[in-house]
């Protein structure tokens, strides 16, 4: 029975999945047969063992017999029998590892059981006695189970692989129900050990547009559903993730505005360890003290930065974040007040 064309997987993920059946197998393959496993025409296989020759220095053959191109990785000398050097040498492997455990609790689990698959057939290939990556580890108090939204993931993946606008129904954080629109998905990105999608509108069939002010940004989690349409887009000409998001502080895009704030004691001991943004300025004030300047578009999380460095932290500028800091502080005084006055009345 031919297997189904599978559109929902990624380049990256055919990438993977021919890489390592040619690596493990040792066995020559035919394009048709190829084609069949990974659920794509025979001219993507073609652009994927060019793209494995070009990126890798592996032996990679072909032929063609009985009116069939084959394709297979040359596995050891046929004359000494000698199987190859490792594709990965130990450093590789390590570090392979270390990825794998770091972002184990980003990954659904069939991506993950993927990726422990590789590792385990790359490992079969190195000296015994190299770690087995127990030495790697994450704490996961507070991470989002993302094993759930797999199918959302790989239906965006195949909007962002074929340019295909997606349908999506996607509920805010704290909206009471979900709203539909549509989107043409550009970026996914981890954040603060939560995954985003960075999109840009699409027009809704029946539907009036009006271009937002701001490109959305969707929490992965928070989508219902995602829906690949047949309406092609255009990866905006010049797009660069690095330019819209890795400007200033935070990923939640308002009008950019400096940030300056004194630092004492550990806050600015752990501030001047970290870039906050790529024109920031530190500067020692006295007693040990730090003012640190940088640029950001999210005051909501400015201010959560700062509320997390506690009295070692005073907000100067803008004015308008100094004054809702405060309002904030004196709120959060106010709640604790009504609870030390419930604990000591004898009601």
């Amino acid at each position: 029975m031919q297997k189904k064309k599978t559109p929902d997987r990624s380049y990256g993920e055919k990438l993977i999945r021919l890489f390592a059946r040619l690596m493990f197998t040792g066995q020559k393959h035919s394009l048709t047969d190829l084609a069949k496993f990974l659920g794509c025409s025979k001219q993507t296989v073609l652009r994927l063992v060019d793209d494995i020759t070009l990126a890798y220095d592996v032996p990679l053959r072909d032929e063609m017999r009985g009116g069939r191109k084959w394709v297979w990785i040359e596995r050891g000398d046929h004359h000494t029998g000698q199987e190859p050097a490792a594709l990965l040498s130990e450093g590789e492997h390590r570090t392979l590892q270390m990825c794998r455990a770091f972002t184990e609790h980003l990954l659904g689990r069939d991506t993950f059981d993927e990726i422990e698959r590789a590792i385990e057939k790359s490992g079969h290939h190195l000296p015994a006695g190299v770690e087995d990556g127990t030495v790697f580890g994450v704490v996961r108090s507070g991470v989002i189970d993302y094993t759930k939204h797999e199918e959302v993931l790989r239906a965006l993946l195949s909007g962002m692989e074929h340019r295909r606008v997606c349908e999506v129904s996607y509920r805010s954080l704290g909206a009471p129900a979900a709203k539909v629109f549509h989107i043409k998905p550009l970026q996914i990105f981890a954040h603060h050990e939560t995954v985003y999608v960075h999109a840009r509108r699409a027009r809704t069939p029946g539907q009036p547009y009006k271009s937002p002010k701001y490109d959305p940004l969707l929490a992965l989690h928070r989508f219902e559903n995602v829906e690949t349409t047949d309406v092609p887009f255009h990866r905006p000409s010049g797009y660069s993730f690095e330019k819209v998001m890795n400007q200033g502080f935070g990923v939640w895009t308002q009008k950019r505005f400096r940030v300056v704030v004194e630092l004492e004691g550990w806050a600015a001991a752990f501030a001047r360890e970290r870039t906050w943004s790529p024109d920031q300025e530190i500067a020692d004030l006295s007693g040990g003290r730090l003012r640190l300047a940088f640029w950001s578009t999210s005051e909501p999380e400015v201010m959560s930065l700062l509320l997390g460095f506690g009295a070692c932290a005073r907000l100067r500028e803008p004015a308008v974040l100094v004054e809702k800091l405060r309002h904030e502080v004196m709120q959060m005084g106010r709640g604790y007040e009504t609870t030390a006055e419930q604990a000591e009345s004898p009601d």
